[in-house]
C-alpha cells in the first residue's frame, strides 16, 4: 500500500521503475485488473438498479432508500456512493433503462408507416405488449415515476409532451376529413390530446397497481385494451364512427404471460433446481456478458470463488450458460454468457421478479 507521502510526492521504493513487475499492463494489452473492476462495477449498477425496480414495486418510490437498495442489490453503501450521487439518480437510470426498452419497439412500431391513427394503433399494441410481458417495470414506468425525484419528473414531463404531439396530429386528420375547416384551436387541440393520454395512462396504471384490475388483465390481457383505448384517442379527432370501427378491431394475439412463462420454465428438463442463488449467478451473466468468474461471484455476493466456479460449470453442463473463452487463449480468464434456455429464465426473472422464484 502506497503511504500519504509517496502519494503526494510521487516517491516509490527503491528498485521499482515505473511499469515495472507483474502488475503492469503490458504494451498493446488492456489492464487485466482495470477491465475486471469495470466489468464488477458494471453488473453492480445493474444489480442496483434492478433492485430499485423491484422495490419501488414493493415499497413505493417514494418509501425506497439507499439502505434498501443496498441490503436488496447486495452491495456496500460505499459501492452505491461510486456510481450513484443519491438515491434518485440511481432511480433515473432505471427508469432510463426501462424507457429505452420500451423505445425500441414502440417508436419503431410508430414509424412503420401509415395513416395516423394506423401508426398510432401499432406503438399502442407494442406498448400494451410489453405491459403485459413486463408488469414491474410497466409499473415503474407509468406509476411509480410520478413519485421520484426532480429529475426522474422533468424526464417524465418530456415523455408524456413527446406522446401529447403524437396523439395532437389527429387534427390534421380531423381538419381533412372536414374538408379543411379546422373545428379545433390549436390550444383546443393541445388540451384534448394532453386528456387523452393521461387517460390511456391512467387505464393502464390501474390495472398494474389494482389488485381486481390485475384480475381483470389475466382474463383478458393488456392487449385487450388495445380497441377500447384506440376508440378513445380517436373519437375527437375522426368522430364516433371511426371509434366503433376501431372498437370492433380483432385483439392482437396475446403474448405469454406470467404463468406461461413459469410452466415453460419448469418443464423444460433443466436437471438442475433454480435455488435464488442460482439466479443470482444467471442474472449476473445476463446483466454482464462476458464476465469472469470473480467478476460474477462477487455481483452474485459469493465470496468462495471456489463455489462460483462449481456453479458455473453445473449450469454450463444443463446448457444454461456457455463459456467463450477461445480455446486456443492460455490463461485467460472465462467468459460466461447465456445460452438460448438461461437467457429466457433471466427474462422471466427479471420481469416478474419474485414470482418466478416462488413458482419454480
Amino acid at each position: 500500500m502506497v503511504s500519504g507521502t509517496q502519494a503526494r510526492t510521487g516517491a516509490r521504493k527503491p528498485g521499482r521503475r515505473r511499469g515495472a513487475g507483474a502488475g503492469a499492463a503490458k504494451p498493446g494489452r488492456p489492464d487485466a485488473r482495470s477491465y475486471g473492476r469495470d466489468r464488477v462495477a458494471e453488473i453492480q449498477r445493474a444489480r442496483m438498479t434492478t433492485a430499485a425496480v423491484q422495490l419501488a414495486c414493493e415499497r413505493g418510490a417514494a418509501n425506497m432508500s439507499i439502505a434498501h437498495v443496498v441490503e436488496r442489490a447486495g452491495v456496500s453503501r460505499r459501492t452505491f456512493y461510486e456510481l450513484f450521487s443519491d438515491r434518485d439518480e440511481c432511480f433515473l437510470a432505471a427508469f432510463e433503462e426501462i424507457v429505452s426498452e420500451v423505445e425500441a419497439r414502440v417508436v419503431p412500431a410508430y414509424q412503420a408507416g401509415g395513416r395516423w391513427n394506423e401508426r398510432v394503433r401499432q406503438g399502442l399494441v407494442e406498448l400494451l405488449a410489453f405491459c403485459e410481458r413486463k408488469p414491474q417495470l410497466a409499473r415503474v414506468a407509468l406509476v411509480e415515476s410520478s413519485a421520484g425525484g426532480p429529475s426522474v419528473l422533468a424526464r417524465r414531463v418530456e415523455l408524456l409532451e413527446t406522446l401529447n404531439a403524437i396523439v395532437a396530429e389527429g387534427r390534421g386528420e380531423q381538419v381533412a376529413k372536414s374538408g379543411g375547416s379546422d373545428e379545433q384551436s390549436a390550444d383546443a387541440a393541445s388540451v384534448t390530446a394532453e386528456g387523452i393520454v393521461g387517460g390511456v395512462v391512467a387505464v393502464l396504471s390501474a390495472r398494474l397497481v389494482s389488485a381486481g384490475a390485475r384480475k381483470q388483465v389475466e382474463e383478458t390481457g393488456f392487449l385487450g385494451l388495445a380497441g377500447p383505448l384506440m376508440s378513445m384517442i380517436v373519437l375527437p379527432y375522426l368522430g364516433a364512427a371511426a371509434a366503433r370501427r376501431e372498437a370492433s378491431r380483432a385483439v392482437p394475439e396475446r403474448e405469454a404471460g406470467p404463468a406461461q412463462n413459469l410452466d415453460a420454465v419448469r418443464f423444460h428438463g433443466l436437471g438442475i433446481r433454480l435455488t435464488y442463488r442460482t439466479l443470482m449467478v444467471l442474472m449476473a451473466v445476463a446483466q454482464c456478458p462476458g464476465a469472469s468468474n470473480r467478476a460474477i461471484g462477487e455481483s452474485a455476493g459469493m465470496s468462495d470463488q471456489g463455489q462460483t466456479s462449481k456453479l458455473l460449470a453445473r449450469l454450463q453442463r444443463v446448457g444454461l450458460v456457455e463459456n467463450r473463452k477461445g480455446v486456443a487463449v492460455k490463461g485467460a480468464p472465462n467468459s460466461w454468457a447465456l445460452t438460448e434456455t438461461g437467457h429466457r429464465i433471466a427474462e422471466t426473472f427479471n420481469a416478474y421478479g419474485d414470482t418466478v422464484y416462488e413458482g419454480l
